[in-house]
């Protein structure tokens, strides 16, 4: 089983997020499941969305504690909320930003982890580029796609396309493929540095 954790702040996203790779993974015929954790229920609070991806029946029901997978959509929660916890030792973290983990100020964290396993991209600006509002979920679910080979890119666009209109839907392909583009050549990049 493969374990996802979403963080956000509301209105960002976070649950659609989780909702659109669980889709993504059923339409390549696995079995998937999404749902969020909810603090306080207002736009700017932070907010939690878990997913799970496995090829039989997801019986587990429980937040992910563990997961091998983090989304990071807002990076101003990386000192505000121990987004790391749990998280396995050949984790993913992708994180919605243009600076680095070091300017983050988390690259002690992550010196033990896999470079090709870490990314940024700078979603939020794609998404403004491409759907005229600052919301990096496709984006994101785009960079997932690159940096963890979990889902394909084609299965997150498919799953766009599921759940919103054609308009909608068209810049959120859009923003996914340009993120998933953004992060392949990041990957590339760090492997050859």
């Amino acid at each position: 089983m493969f374990q996802i954790r979403v963080h956000g702040r509301g209105g960002q996203g976070v649950v659609t997020a989780a909702e659109l790779l669980s889709i993504a993974a059923f339409d390549e015929g696995r079995h998937a499941q999404a749902f969020p954790s909810f603090g306080s229920e207002r736009t700017g609070a932070p907010v939690v969305a878990y997913c799970r991806i496995d090829d039989k029946e997801i019986r587990l029901r429980e937040p992910i504690m563990q997961p091998d997978a983090l989304i990071i959509q807002d990076p101003t929660l990386l000192h505000q909320v121990d987004v790391f916890a749990g998280l396995v030792a050949e984790g993913y973290i992708l994180i919605n930003t243009t600076r680095t983990f070091a300017a983050l100020g988390v690259g002690e964290f992550v010196k033990s982890f896999h470079a090709e396993r870490l990314c940024t991209v700078p979603a939020s600006e794609l998404a403004m580029k491409h759907i005229g509002r600052p919301l990096p979920n496709a984006a994101l679910l785009g960079g997932f796609a690159a940096v963890s080979g979990r889902i394909a890119i084609e299965s997150v666009e498919l799953a766009i396309r599921q759940k919103f209109p054609e308009k909608v839907a068209a810049g959120n392909c859009a923003a996914a493929r340009a993120a998933y583009d953004h992060v392949k050549r990041e990957i590339a990049e760090s492997v050859h540095a």
